[in-house]
């Protein structure tokens, strides 16, 4: 096949990649994306979009189990069954549809895309390793955008019954027992989706609480629902590896006192790890942060025109975040003057239920030694929230007590996932409690609690709980 030569190789076709080349293809640069696998990433194919299929199944399973013994408002159905294999293909039909979205939104773009394996020969030349034979790409512009993969444990390498998110997300069938390693946001959602399911599912986390990242406040309802699954936490537990006969999980207290959890299936969540091999970063004389590269404000490396976005480089692998990184070195390269400076990143875990958060809580807000006042508004007084007889949680707003500046918004309920986009905006736009409370929200809704929160915050609460 014959060279290429273009103005930006994009290295990577998931969220900051194809981002990148997108934007970069509408500013009218030359642009070439570089995939071994589809289209869309982790993100698309193995993570974001296939576990809300499974978790929207689990939900819908969950709920007509419920019915079939009981509401409270007097329904009743059948005991539900599921075919499984029939959940998955339709799963799969989502992500071959947003595959082929992307698809489309790089030919808008003009972006010409080459699948294969690439490796960098240096900071402007990738070679590609095609079905058709090997392809020389040159760049002006470089951008490494080479996602992350799930992390194993030394004592559980993935293999056999041991498997990452991305196998848990197509089992041919929904395992008897499911031993969970990790309570982190990717563990707790697929193993509350295996839970309503049918799945006896055990977690077992070596900190002494679930979600050990996020405020405590917020993680209590989640365990609440995890409890009500009938799934077993183990906390402050380490995970050391296969029974001799590999049929279960060796785990050990805090007290060192070992058991064995008997286990189809042992899903290993602890975290995710940047993809640094195998495409030639050794040729590329990068700075690194320990296992990621290096980079400033506005995504670029430690090499002239070389950029990398999304959890290679760095701070939380979200691949909201990665778009945004994306979409901005295709400015920059453009000539236009950008940085990735955002008020917050919001952060979302898809439980039962959801918890969302964006910039400080009220802990870190007092770490960096800011005076603030809080404002918590629960759901179980929110009309709208009693009426779908989900009033559990609540909405809280975290702002400095002199100017009354918004620092921080969490929740916790069902749907609360739909509020962060306004959570968000919130911060971003600079906004005080008074704008909050002296804006108008829709009544009955789930978005009225954050009214509330704010009117609580500033003595002028409407409602009480």
């Amino acid at each position: 096949m014959g060279d290429l030569t273009t103005g930006l190789l994009v290295l990577g076709g998931g969220p900051g990649g194809y981002s990148a080349a997108a934007r970069a293809g509408e500013l009218g640069i030359g642009t070439v994306l570089v995939e071994q696998a589809s289209l869309g990433g982790t993100c698309l194919n193995v993570g974001c979009i296939p576990s809300k299929a499974l978790i929207h199944v689990a939900a819908g399973f969950g709920r007509a189990a419920e019915l079939a013994h009981a509401s409270p408002f007097g329904l009743r159905a059948g005991a539900p069954s599921l075919d499984l294999a029939q959940a998955v293909a339709w799963k799969d039909g989502i992500v071959g549809r947003l595959n082929a979205g992307v698809a489309t939104l790089l030919k808008q773009g003009r972006v010409r895309t080459v699948q294969g394996r690439g490796t960098m020969l240096d900071g402007k030349t990738c070679r590609v390793e095609t079905d058709t034979g090997p392809q020389t790409i040159r760049a002006r512009h470089v951008l490494l955008a080479t996602g992350s993969a799930p992390m194993p444990l030394p004592a559980l390498p993935f293999g056999g019954r041991v498997i990452s998110s991305t196998e848990a997300l197509s089992l041919p069938r929904v395992p008897e027992r499911l031993a969970v390693v990790g309570a982190g946001y990717i563990g707790l959602e697929l193993g509350m989706a295996f839970a309503r399911l049918g799945a006896a599912v055990t977690v077992v986390e070596a900190a002494d609480r679930i979600l050990p990242g996020w405020d405590a406040d917020l993680t209590r309802p989640v365990l609440r629902g995890m409890q009500r699954l009938g799934i077993e936490v183990l906390t402050a537990t380490e995970a050391r590896g296969l029974a001799p006969d590999g049929a279960a999980l060796r785990v050990a207290a805090a007290d060192g006192a070992e058991r064995t959890i008997p286990a189809e299936a042992i899903l290993v969540a602890v975290g995710r790890r940047p993809c640094t091999t195998g495409f030639g970063l050794e040729a590329l004389d990068l700075a690194m942060d320990g296992l990621f590269i290096r980079v400033d404000a506005g995504c670029a490396t430690s090499m002239r025109d070389v950029w990398a976005v999304g959890d290679v480089a760095g701070g939380p692998m979200l691949a909201h975040r990665a778009m945004a990184q994306g979409r901005m070195v295709a400015e920059l390269v453009a000539g236009r003057r950008r940085r990735f400076e955002p008020m917050a990143i919001p952060a979302i875990c898809f439980t039962s239920p959801e918890v969302v958060s964006v910039g400080l809580s009220p802990a870190e807000a007092r770490q960096a030694g800011l005076a603030i006042r809080v404002g918590q508004y629960p759901f179980s007084a929110n009309g709208r929230a009693l009426t779908e007889a989900a009033e559990e949680g609540f909405v809280r707003i975290v702002a400095r007590t002199d100017t009354h500046l918004v620092l921080g918004i969490q929740a916790v309920g069902a749907g609360v996932t739909e509020l962060v986009a306004g959570f968000s905006l919130a911060l971003e736009m600079g906004a005080r409690l008074e704008d909050i409370a002296g804006t108008i929200h829709a009544h009955p809704t789930r978005g009225e609690a954050f009214h509330e929160a704010a009117l609580r915050a500033i003595g002028q609460a409407q409602h009480t709980a």
